[in-house]
C-alpha cells in the first residue's frame, strides 16, 4: 500500500476538461476591445545592407495606426545570454537571413496591416551569404557580425583527465562522424501575442511563452521600461519544446506598437513565420574518437563539434556547452576532450529544443558504442552495462550523481523487450538473412540529461522558483500561485498534487494559478527543471500553511503542535482524541444557516483552516528553491550542472524495406529514471512524447534551404513529422531512485527521454539492413544510398 494519498498515482490532469471541451483560453482566443493587428515586413535576402526604407505609402493607407522601423525603436541590443547580446528589435543597418524583421505595422485589421507592409519600399545592397556551417569559420568568408571574428560566436575547449595516456592503453580505437539538419519544434500553436498599456503606463502582455520571467526582463530591457512596469501572462499554450523560451520578435514588436499607439495590439505568427523565427534545433557536425580496452571498458573520448546556429546567438552559448558536457555521463569515462564551435550563418537563428544541445552528440556516441561492441564481439547492451555509472559517482567534468538508475533502466528494457544477446555478435557483419524484402532489427541506446540548469541565464542570485500558497478564508480551498509555465507538460497538476499531498486534502480542493510574472518568480519551463524546482517550492509553501494551521489548532486545544498532523482531510493527534468542541461550535456559528456543517468525529481540514484564519489572519505559505553551488572550477563549469541527472534506455524495433529504404518503427521499449513519479500517467506521457519527437528527428525532419537561404518547406505539409499513423507501440517503464534533491525524490522526465530514441532507431536500422546512417534524418534516399554502398563493399 502506498504511503501517499495523492502522489505516485494516476491523477487526471486538472486542465484536461477545459482543454478537451475547448474552454481553455489560448492567447489567440483572448479579445481586447479596439485591438489593432500587427504585420511584419521580412527581408527577402539572406545577407545585405539596408540602404533606404520608405514607409510613406504605408503610413498613408487608411486604417494604419503606426509604422515602425529600426530607427524608431532605439539601438538597444538584446538576446538570451548577456555575453552575446546581438539582436535588435528590427534590423537597423543590416539583414542577416531571409525573414529578418525590417519593419512593422499596426492597423485596424490584419488585411490592412498586411497591405501596408506590402507598400513599404526597401533598397538593399546584397552581400554574399554564408550558408554552410562547416565553412563559416574559413578565412575569407563574409562576416555576419563584427563582434564574431571568423563567424565564431562561442567556442569551448575542455580537457579532462589524460586522453594521451589513455590512448596508449587502448586496445581498440575508432573515429566516427554524424551530420544533422536544422529542425523545427513543430508545436501546434504558433507564437501568439497580445499587449496593452494601462493608464499608468504599465505594459501587460499575454503570450504563448514558456518563460514569462525571462521574457519580462527582455521586454523591459529592450523597450526601456522598469521590469515592474511589465507584466507577462501565459495563457494555455499548445506546445513549446524550447523555442518559446526566448523572447520572440512578435512579442517585442507588438509591445512596441502598443506603447506607441496606446491601443491593444495583437499578432499570431503564421506557420512560415514560425519557421523563420524557429530558434529550434541547430545543425550539428560531430566527430568522435573513442578508445576502449578489449573487455569494452571505456578509456577516453575525443570530441569535436561545429554547430550551425543561424544569424544570432540566442541560446547558442548554452547549446555548444551542453553538446560536450553531457557526454560525461551516464558511463564511467575518466578522460575526455571537447572542442566545440558555435558559428553564425545567414539562416534563421537556432536555440533550444528538447534535449538541448545533447541529442545529436548522444546519437553519435551511442551508435559508435554499437560499432565498438560489434568489433569486440560484445553484446551492445552488455557493453553499456559494463560501463554505467551509479549513485554517488562523479563524471570527469565534475557532475555529481546524487541518484542514477542507469543500470536499472538497461536491465528493465532488456527484460521487457526480450533482448536477444546473439544479435550483432558477428563483428559488425550481419547474421545470415533470408531474401525477404522487409528485414527487421533491434537497437539499444542510453540517455542522460539535466534536471534543471544549475544557474540562471543571467548572472544573479535569484531563486529559481518561488511559490505562494494561500488557504481560502472560508477554509475550503487552497490556492497555489506560481510563475511556472505549464506548456502542456502538466506542471500545474504536479503543483496541485504536491500541495494536496502535504495538506492531505482532495486534489479537487487545490486551485493552481500560474504562468504570470506578477505571481512569483519562476525561470520558466526549460532544462526539465519545473518538477524539481517549482515542486520543491510548492512543497515548502504547503508545509508552511500546514504548520500555521496546526499551530493554531494546538493553541485552541491546549496541546503541542508537534503531536498534530493532517491525515486524509482530518486533524489527528498522536496523543488520543482532541477536544475540539469549542472549535466546531465557533465554526458552526461562522456558518449559521449553512447546510454542510461537519459532524465527523474528527476535526476537518476545512474547520481547522477556518479557525486558523480567525486566529491568525489569512494563512499564506511561501516556498522557494535555489540550487546549491554546483560545478567545478574550470571555465564553463557552470553549464551542464544540475541538482540531479536523469537517465534512460530504449530498445527500438524497426522494419526496413530493402528496395525503397522505408523504415517503420514497430515497437519501442523505454525505461526512464525519474527519481519518483509524482504522477505516473504524466511520466509515461512524457516518455511517449519523447519517443514520438525523437522518431521524427531520426527519420523525417529537416529544414530545406535553397542556395539563396530561402526555406523550401516552411509548412507542416512539407516539413514531415510523425502522425498518429506512424507512432509505434511504446512500452514505458518507470524507474524510481529517490533523488535526494527533488521533492519527494522526483526529478526530470521531460527532455531526457528523447536521448536514446534516435540512436536506438539508427542501431536498429543497422541491425536490420547493415547500413550505418551518418547524416540525419535517415530518409529512404539515404538508406538506399547506403545499401548501394554496402553492395559495393562500402559501409560497415
Amino acid at each position: 500500500m502506498s504511503k501517499y494519498q495523492i502522489l505516485n498515482s494516476r491523477a487526471p490532469r486538472i486542465d484536461a476538461l477545459d482543454k478537451v471541451t475547448g474552454r481553455a483560453l489560448y492567447t489567440d482566443d483572448i479579445a481586447r476591445p479596439g485591438a489593432l493587428h500587427c504585420a511584419i515586413l521580412h527581408s527577402p535576402i539572406a545577407h545585405g545592407r539596408i540602404l533606404r526604407i520608405d514607409t510613406s505609402r504605408a503610413e498613408r493607407l487608411p486604417g494604419v495606426k503606426a509604422v515602425i522601423t529600426g530607427k524608431d525603436i532605439g539601438s538597444i541590443v538584446y538576446g538570451v545570454s548577456p555575453a552575446r547580446y546581438d539582436e535588435s528589435i528590427l534590423a537597423r543597418e543590416q539583414v542577416r537571413y531571409v525573414g529578418d524583421e525590417v519593419a512593422a505595422v499596426a492597423a485596424i485589421d490584419l488585411d490592412r496591416a498586411r497591405e501596408a507592409v506590402s507598400l513599404i519600399e526597401v533598397d538593399y545592397e546584397e552581400l554574399p551569404p554564408v550558408l554552410d556551417g562547416q565553412i563559416a569559420m574559413d578565412d575569407g568568408q563574409p562576416q555576419l557580425h563584427d563582434k564574431y571574428p571568423r563567424n565564431i560566436c562561442a567556442e569551448v575547449h575542455w580537457n579532462f583527465g589524460d586522453c594521451d595516456a589513455a590512448e596508449r592503453e587502448a586496445d581498440f580505437i575508432r573515429t566516427d562522424r554524424i551530420i544533422s539538419k536544422m529542425q523545427d519544434a513543430a508545436f501546434l500553436e504558433p507564437q501568439a501575442v497580445l499587449a496593452e498599456v494601462d493608464a499608468s503606463g504599465r505594459l501587460t502582455m499575454w503570450s504563448s511563452t514558456q518563460a514569462p520571467h525571462y521574457v519580462q526582463r527582455t521586454l523591459a530591457m529592450a523597450l526601456g521600461l522598469r521590469p515592474e512596469k511589465v507584466r507577462v501572462i501565459k495563457p494555455a499554450v499548445g506546445g513549446g519544446f524550447g523555442p518559446k523560451a526566448s523572447c520572440s520578435t512578435a512579442e517585442l514588436v507588438v509591445c512596441a506598437l502598443a506603447l506607441r499607439t496606446g491601443k491593444p495590439v495583437r499578432m499570431t505568427f503564421d506557420r512560415e513565420q514560425v519557421f523563420l523565427h524557429s530558434r529550434a534545433r541547430h545543425q550539428f557536425f560531430h566527430t568522435m574518437t573513442t578508445g576502449v580496452k578489449r573487455d569494452g571498458t571505456l578509456l577516453f573520448l575525443r570530441h569535436k563539434c561545429i554547430l550551425d546556429g543561424g544569424a544570432f546567438a540566442s541560446f547558442g552559448i548554452a547549446t555548444v556547452y551542453y553538446a560536450g558536457s553531457l557526454l560525461g555521463g551516464p558511463y564511467r569515462l575518466k578522460n575526455m576532450t571537447y572542442d566545440g564551435y558555435r558559428v553564425v550563418t545567414n539562416k534563421p537563428a537556432c536555440g533550444a529544443q528538447r534535449g538541448h544541445g545533447a541529442v545529436i552528440a548522444r546519437a553519435l556516441f551511442e551508435t559508435q558504442l554499437d560499432r565498438i561492441a560489434g568489433e569486440l564481439h560484445i553484446d551492445p547492451l552488455e557493453l553499456r552495462l559494463r560501463n554505467v555509472m551509479g549513485r554517488g559517482e562523479t563524471t570527469c567534468n565534475e557532475l555529481y550523481m546524487s541518484s542514477l538508475g542507469m543500470r536499472e533502466c538497461l536491465e528493465a528494457v532488456r527484460d521487457v523487450a526480450g533482448w536477444d544477446s546473439q544479435q550483432n555478435l558477428e563483428g559488425g557483419i550481419l547474421p545470415a538473412r533470408d531474401d525477404s524484402r522487409v528485414r527487421r532489427g533491434r537497437g539499444v541506446a542510453c540517455g542522460f540529461f539535466v534536471s534543471g540548469a544549475g544557474y540562471p541565464i543571467y548572472r544573479s542570485e535569484t531563486f529559481h522558483a518561488t511559490v505562494v500558497t494561500r488557504v481560502s478564508e472560508t477554509g475550503g480551498q487552497v490556492i497555489v500561485e506560481s510563475g511556472a509555465a505549464d506548456i502542456g507538460q502538466g506542471s500545474d497538476t504536479m503543483l496541485a498534487m504536491i500541495t494536496a499531498e502535504v495538506l492531505a486534502v482532495p486534489l479537487a480542493d487545490v486551485k493552481v494559478v500560474s504562468g504570470d510574472s506578477d505571481l512569483s518568480v519562476d525561470l520558466g519551463a526549460y532544462s526539465s527543471r519545473t518538477t524539481l524546482m517549482a515542486g520543491a517550492a510548492a512543497r515548502e509553501a504547503a508545509e508552511a500553511c500546514r504548520d500555521q494551521i496546526l499551530t493554531e489548532v494546538a493553541r485552541r486545544c491546549g496541546v503541542e503542535a508537534a503531536h498534530l498532523r493532517i491525515e486524509q482531510g482530518y486533524v489527528k493527534s498522536s496523543n488520543g482524541s482532541l477536544d475540539f468542541a469549542a472549535i466546531r461550535k465557533e465554526f458552526a456559528a461562522e456558518h449559521f444557516n449553512f447546510g454542510d456543517i461537519p459532524d465527523t468525529p474528527d476535526l476537518t481540514f476545512r474547520e481547522a483552516a477556518r479557525i486558523a484564519y480567525l486566529g491568525r489572519g489569512t494563512i499564506v505559505g511561501t516556498g522557494k528553491y535555489k540550487p546549491p553551488k554546483l560545478g567545478g572550477s574550470f571555465k564553463g563549469a557552470t553549464v551542464g550542472t544540475s541538482p540531479a541527472f536523469g537517465c534512460s534506455a530504449q530498445i527500438a524495433e524497426v522494419a526496413v524495406d530493402m528496395e525503397t529504404g522505408e523504415v517503420t518503427v514497430e515497437r519501442v521499449v523505454g525505461a526512464h529514471d525519474c527519481g519518483f513519479a509524482i504522477n505516473r500517467t504524466q511520466v509515461e506521457g512524457q516518455m511517449q512524447g519523447s519517443v514520438s519527437m525523437g522518431m521524427g528527428e531520426a527519420l523525417f525532419e529537416q529544414i530545406h534551404y535553397d542556395r539563396r537561404g530561402n526555406i523550401l518547406n516552411a509548412n507542416l505539409a512539407e516539413y514531415k513529422i510523425p502522425t498518429a499513423m506512424d507512432i509505434p507501440r511504446i512500452e514505458a517503464v518507470v524507474i524510481e531512485t529517490d533523488e535526494p534533491n527533488g521533492p519527494f525524490g522526483a526529478k526530470e522526465v521531460g527532455e531526457g527521454a528523447i536521448m536514446p530514441t534516435i540512436p536506438a532507431i539508427l542501431n536498429a536500422i543497422y541491425d536490420a539492413a547493415g547500413v550505418r546512417i551518418e547524416e540525419l534524418p535517415a530518409t529512404p534516399e539515404r538508406i538506399v544510398t547506403g545499401l548501394k554502398a554496402e553492395d559495393l563493399g562500402g559501409c560497415k
